[in-house]
């Protein structure tokens, strides 16, 4: 069994990159840009970081089980800044300023965001928290998950806006 995990490790990566490819296109064509899929996806390493960080901390390994819930934490990392970069988008078509369609998206966004984030991290805390028999996988899932989204869901609220502004501006220049 551990040497089948070992050989699978090597193209869980390959086919987890392939899955963030075949995501940012589906974005690239539902927005009908190149740039704001960039954006939304930054979210992702973001939420890698804070999985990863957790492990760490709880000295567990990144096992099949933690793999399961990276697939789990992209999706609700990225649902942030899809958030953002629409509200945003809908303003600038509206005709607002750069600087204030951004900063009125991430301030209007923010309370969906939190509550959202402040909800799933409730209901991963059991996960977190298991206990018994067959509670390896749920502590590992439970941690990738929670404390992806709890960095992802914090740091999102800045550096979405900030990136945004940034190549936005660059764009426009």
């Amino acid at each position: 069994l551990a040497l089948e995990e070992q050989r699978a490790a090597s193209t869980t990566w390959i086919l987890f990159s392939l899955g963030v490819v075949v995501v940012y296109l589906l974005l690239a064509a539902l927005y009908e840009s190149f740039l704001d899929p960039l954006i939304i996806l930054l979210t992702v390493p973001i939420a890698l970081l804070g999985a990863l960080i957790g492990l760490k901390l709880r000295g567990l390994p990144l096992d099949v089980y933690g793999q399961m819930g990276l697939l789990v934490l992209v999706s609700l990392a990225a649902k942030n800044g899809i958030l953002i970069v629409e509200f945003a988008n809908q303003r600038l078509a509206a005709g607002m300023a750069l600087e204030e369609a951004i900063l009125g998206a991430a301030i209007n966004r923010m309370r969906p965001i939190l509550l959202t984030a402040v909800t799933s991290l409730a209901g991963f805390l059991p996960l977190l928290l298991a206990q018994g028999s067959g509670s390896a996988s749920r502590i590992s899932i439970g941690t990738v998950v929670f404390s992806g989204l709890l960095v992802s869901s914090w740091l999102s609220l800045f550096v979405v806006p900030a990136v945004y502004l940034l190549l936005k501006r660059w764009r426009l220049a």
